[in-house]
């Protein structure tokens, strides 16, 4: 049982940080992104996203600058969000402010602030 609910939690921690790095793709190429890939991407930032981490992993990085190489068009970028959105929707623990500063710790620049409320639909 507990097992299930980390993988849960994994998945969820993921979705949100896929939905901040789907926003800030910039690339020109169209490629399908599923829910899994960013789900897999980023499910080694879960622990540090939900406190139950003290540090963040360096595979979490490695997701995150992974699923910014993935995201190429705005369709990806998109998809990826509202993939975030929902697997974070469902974890407790996440920390929204945690989660917000992992890109900027991996190097990547997010123009935006991370919110739950972001508009999937209006990024490009």
């Amino acid at each position: 049982m507990a097992l299930n609910n980390k993988k849960q939690m994994r998945m969820q921690a993921a979705v949100a940080l896929a939905m901040v790095l789907g926003l800030v793709m910039m690339s020109l190429a169209s490629a399908a992104i599923t829910c899994g890939q960013v789900a897999s991407s980023l499910s080694p930032c879960i622990p540090y996203a939900t406190g139950s981490a003290s540090s963040m992993p360096s595979s979490c990085c490695s997701g995150v600058r992974s699923l910014n190489s993935m995201a190429r068009s705005s369709s990806d970028r998109q998809a990826a969000c509202r993939c975030l959105k929902s697997l974070a929707g469902t974890i407790k623990k996440l920390n929204m402010g945690t989660v917000s500063g992992i890109p900027g710790k991996c190097g990547v620049s997010v123009p935006f602030p991370i919110s739950m409320s972001t508009d999937c639909n209006k990024v490009s």
